[in-house]
């Protein structure tokens, strides 16, 4: 039996219909020859699903011992992969609030702890998926993200051994029980962990033990809903910048954020001065000890970083970001961009899976948002035979943390996931259209003899 971490037992308990523990990928597809229905995608994943046997799982409670993952019985595969359509003519703004409904939605904790989308409807004959699975069951580690196992790197078909599967037989209680006993006095420490995590769930519902972070635009008591927006940007533009001024693309991304956040406060007539700055999650792949491990070599570790939002100038703002991750960098433990973009599969969805993990893991470090950035392979990946020709992170929402964004880059393209409150932000679509201003501001400081595209611009399509 092999028993939930101390981490996963911690997720399971504080999942809430206000704090659903989930983490989702939005991807696009292409119609190609035979475009994806709902038959063929049962099929792709039914022959895929051994490769991922935590997906035919369940959680069970034994006492104050940890969870057990044990086989569901009565699994169907039915009740995960559901199908959906957009209303015509399926465009951009239909797909995100259907997103958002769904990625709001809890999954069932009797059930294996995961769920795939078909949406059709989009524009131009496309599709898209999304994947949505609890934090408890994407580890890195043990068990990686559904996506990774559906992609391919070449349209071609490729055929994957398939045997029938059969259920193990659910253990008895005693039998549980008995394993708990022998885990407790073969790994104390273990049970202390468990019973540490019980005791901070009872904690956190004592009163005033949910006490408000400080006032901002950031922070508020989540509800049960959620927004979602999304952008895509040239990757160029990125490149661009950070040959003209130094550092390196996730410096730019990340400045790009920074500014997108002040523009947006302004928008909404919030206070903004000099001095205003936000504590922003960032986690990172390294490759020292410390840090949450993945099954790709590297660990992720969480970086704390304070996000100039008060600055004016969009440079000084990108030299801030930039200094305060130089220290990360010359560690050399950091783990470079290019070789997690050639990681065999898309292992994209997994490591913002991970990341949100250690996101969530440092919860009492007072970070005001999480942001999660994965490089991804600059040339196309598959399902089916399909092109994928977008993603989209979608990182969850906790504490009183109103908005949560994941970043990828992919096909010489970065694609934003950006998901809000869906009371305290209705207007994350504004929130998106602002880090693309910050971003076109950042490409307007080039020097003019630089070869850039002017602020008219032809933009990359929209979904």
């Amino acid at each position: 039996m092999q028993r939930l971490s101390p981490l996963d037992a911690m997720f399971l308990q504080q999942d809430s219909p206000t704090v659903p523990r989930q983490i989702a990928s939005l991807a696009i597809l292409e119609p190609g020859k035979d475009p994806l229905d709902y038959d063929r995608l049962i099929h792709v994943i039914n022959e895929r699903i051994d490769l991922v046997p935590r997906y035919r799982q369940v959680p069970r409670g034994v006492g104050l011992g940890a969870p057990v993952w044990v086989d569901d019985e009565n699994f169907d595969i039915s009740m995960h992969v559901r199908r959906s359509a957009l209303p015509r003519p399926g465009k951009a703004d239909a797909l995100h609030e259907l997103v958002g409904r769904l990625i709001a939605r809890r999954l069932d904790l009797d059930r294996p702890l995961w769920e795939l989308y078909l949406i059709e409807g989009l524009t131009k004959g496309r599709v898209a998926l999304l994947f949505k699975a609890h934090q408890a069951l994407v580890d890195g580690s043990e068990t990686v993200d559904l996506a990774q196992v559906l992609l391919e790197e070449t349209a071609n078909e490729r055929d994957i051994p398939h045997e029938d599967w059969n259920p193990r037989p659910t253990p008895t209680t005693v039998a549980l029980v008995a394993g708990t006993l022998t885990q407790t006095v073969q790994h104390p420490g273990e049970a202390l962990r468990v019973a540490e995590v019980a005791l901070g769930r009872i904690a956190r519902l004592l009163p005033g033990a949910d006490a408000q972070a400080p006032h901002s635009v950031l922070a508020t008591e989540l509800g049960r809903h959620r927004r979602f927006a999304s952008l895509a940007a040239d990757l160029n533009d990125f490149r661009a910048v950070r040959d003209a001024h130094g550092g390196t693309v996730n410096d730019v991304i990340l400045a790009a954020i920074t500014g997108g956040i002040r523009g947006w406060m302004l928008t909404r007539a919030e206070p903004v001065s000099a001095k205003t700055r936000f504590r922003a999650m960032v986690p990172m792949s390294v490759v020292s000890d410390d840090g949450l491990p993945t099954s790709f070599g590297s660990k992720v570790r969480g970086h704390l970083l304070s996000l100039p939002v008060g600055e004016t100038n969009p440079v000084v703002r990108l030299h801030q970001v930039s200094y305060a991750l130089k220290d990360h960098r010359e560690t050399g433990s950091a783990v470079a961009a290019n070789k997690l973009a050639n990681l065999p599969g898309f292992a994209t969805s997994t490591f913002h899976a991970v990341g949100a993990r250690v996101a969530a893991s440092e919860e009492g470090r007072g970070h005001q948002i999480v942001i999660t950035n994965v490089p991804g392979p600059q040339d196309p990946v598959y399902i089916d035979g399909a092109a994928v020709s977008e993603v989209y992170p979608c990182v969850p929402l906790s504490g009183s943390r109103a908005v949560a964004i994941g970043v990828t880059s992919y096909t010489s393209k970065v694609f934003f996931g950006i998901v809000g409150d869906r009371d305290a932000v209705p207007d994350v679509d504004v929130l998106a259209q602002c880090i693309e201003d910050a971003l076109l501001e950042l490409v307007e400081t080039i020097d003019q003899r630089r070869a850039h595209a002017p602020r008219g611009r032809q933009r990359p399509e929209k979904t």
